[in-house]
């Protein structure tokens, strides 16, 4: 089985995937892509193909995806599945480019307070705010990730590059994964990838956020742990 490279979300860390990595990382060889170095998700693809030699599997969150879709424009003939949680291919809209302009201008100036509550509000289901080891979980990772690793990470949001061109041209197995309460990353923009991705497979998460692998740990490893042991290629014959 080729190795797998998770690629977290804005941040978030290697806990994101704790679960998936305690679970099946003694039979897969798992590896957590490095986000925090670089301000473009083309250098971030860069840097991480250079963590891993010849194929292998990539499963992107949220910030993870925008790089997963970088890789596959730098060397889709290495990428042999893919699995997308909580993504979108969509660039943001100018009104949006602007605002998020505006706020990483502010969060220059301010100090870093990590996840605050409005945040956590949008990151995970609304029952699980209540979760006080969740929370708490969440909170560390920002943490851990720190104010000059984020702004590096939302210059990169800022500036992603539309990804919608080149969702028909993927070929490898595509799983795509979402909760479906998910306010960052909503139901519609998961039903367009899988409507552009060809054989793509779209799985919904009931009573789940953005946070899906936190939120859902057992559902999500076992949902990876499928897709990694189909046959590569695409997902026709497992729809």
């Amino acid at each position: 089985m080729v190795p797998v490279l998770l690629l977290p979300g804005s941040l978030c860390d290697e806990a994101l995937w704790r679960h998936q990595i305690d679970a099946i990382g003694d039979r897969v060889e798992l590896r957590v892509g490095d986000l925090t170095q670089d301000d473009n998700v083309a250098a971030m693809a860069a840097r991480v193909l250079t963590e891993l030699a010849g194929p292998f599997a990539v499963v992107g969150h949220s910030m993870g995806a925008y790089v997963a879709f970088e890789l596959l424009r730098q060397a889709p003939e290495r990428i042999e599945r893919l699995a997308l949680l909580g993504a979108s291919a969509r660039p943001d809209a100018p009104a949006e480019t602007s605002r998020r302009q505006d706020l990483l201008a502010m969060r220059e100036r301010v100090p870093f307070r990590g996840i605050t509550p409005p945040l956590m509000a949008l990151m995970i289901h609304r029952d699980r705010l209540a979760d006080t080891a969740l929370t708490r979980e969440i909170e560390a990772m920002a943490m851990r990730v720190g104010k000059d690793a984020f702004l590096r990470q939302f210059r990169a949001i800022v500036g992603r590059p539309d990804s919608r061109p080149l969702l028909p041209s993927i070929r490898c197995r595509t799983l795509i994964l979402a909760g479906r309460e998910d306010a960052l990353a909503p139901l519609a923009e998961q039903e367009a990838l899988a409507a552009a991705i060809p054989g793509a497979r779209l799985e919904l998460l009931d009573r789940c956020g953005h946070l899906a692998p936190l939120e859902r740990p057992e559902m999500v490893t076992a949902m990876l742990a499928d897709w990694l042991t189909l046959p590569p290629g695409k997902l026709s014959a497992y729809s």
